[in-house]
Formats: C-alpha cells, sequence, structure tokens
C-alpha cells in the first residue's frame, strides 16, 4: 500500500517530557494493548478487516497484526506505520517521534483514508465525521504521554 496515495484525514500532536525510546516502547504497549481488546476484535469481524487478531512479532514490528491494522514499517524511536482496510475504508495511521528539546519528544498521529462508494461516505461521515475518530487518537496519544513519562 502506498500511504502518500490516502487522502490526509488528520494529525494530531502531543509534547511528551520523555525522550524518544521511552515514547517508543510506550507508543507499542498502548496500541497492542488497546488494539488487542475484545470489543475492537469483534468490530474488526463486523466490517470485513482482514486483521483480526494479534500476531506476529512483539513489541510491534514489521509483520505485526492487531485487530484492524498491521505493520507495514516500524523505525525504532522514529516512526511506526499502521495500516487496515475493511469494507468501508482503506486507512494508514503512522506515528512519527521527533525531538522536542532536552528530554522531550514530540509524538504525532497522521491519519489517511480513502472511503469508497456510498457506504464508505456515510462511514466516514459516522466515524470521521462526528469527531468520534480524533477523540480516540487523543485518547491514545494521551495514554502514551502517561504511560512514558511514569516509566522514563
Amino acid at each position: 500500500m502506498e500511504i502518500s496515495s490516502l487522502p490526509h484525514v488528520d494529525e494530531h500532536t502531543q509534547v511528551v517530557a520523555a525522550d524518544a525510546h521511552a515514547v517508543w516502547q510506550s507508543v507499542g504497549e498502548v496500541l497492542d494493548r488497546s488494539f488487542s481488546e475484545g470489543r475492537l476484535a469483534g468490530y474488526a469481524r463486523l466490517v470485513g478487516c482482514p486483521d483480526r487478531t494479534a500476531s506476529g512479532p512483539r513489541p510491534l514490528a514489521e509483520g505485526s497484526a492487531c485487530p484492524g491494522f498491521h505493520v507495514l514499517s516500524a523505525t525504532p524511536d522514529r516512526e511506526l506505520v499502521l495500516v487496515g482496510r475493511h469494507y468501508f475504508s482503506t486507512y494508514a495511521l503512522v506515528f512519527r517521534l521527533d525531538r522536542a528539546g532536552p528530554g522531550r519528544t514530540r509524538l504525532r498521529a497522521e491519519t489517511r483514508a480513502r472511503f469508497p462508494g456510498p457506504f464508505g461516505t456515510l462511514y466516514r461521515l459516522l466515524v470521521i465525521g462526528t469527531g468520534g475518530h480524533a477523540l480516540s487518537v487523543r485518547r491514545l496519544l494521551a495514554a502514551v504521554r502517561r504511560r512514558a513519562e511514569n516509566v522514563g
């Protein structure tokens, strides 16, 4: 999948008072825990995601999967690219880590997605248009920040 071919949906940022290594580890742990919850696996089945269970290497690396996503690429302490698809969308969630000063890391989560056809349009309205997606991503980033700052 060519990430740049997917339309940009949004980007959220969190500055974390921890180094990139601690943030990287926290991203993997939080995503693995959050995405592997039972209800997300059920949702992945319902909407026809091919990735329906946690599998592959841990911590998250190329070849890892969790409900709704698989890891396309992982550059430790720098970038994690998750991709997925289902009946209504093809999407990517890209986490980027940048230095934000001494002992601080800027964590960005960029979403890119295509929503084809009338059902894709409706799905986009329900997920993106209601603000539910943005709320979920902000919660993930906040959980990563708390984890990294408490461990690092």
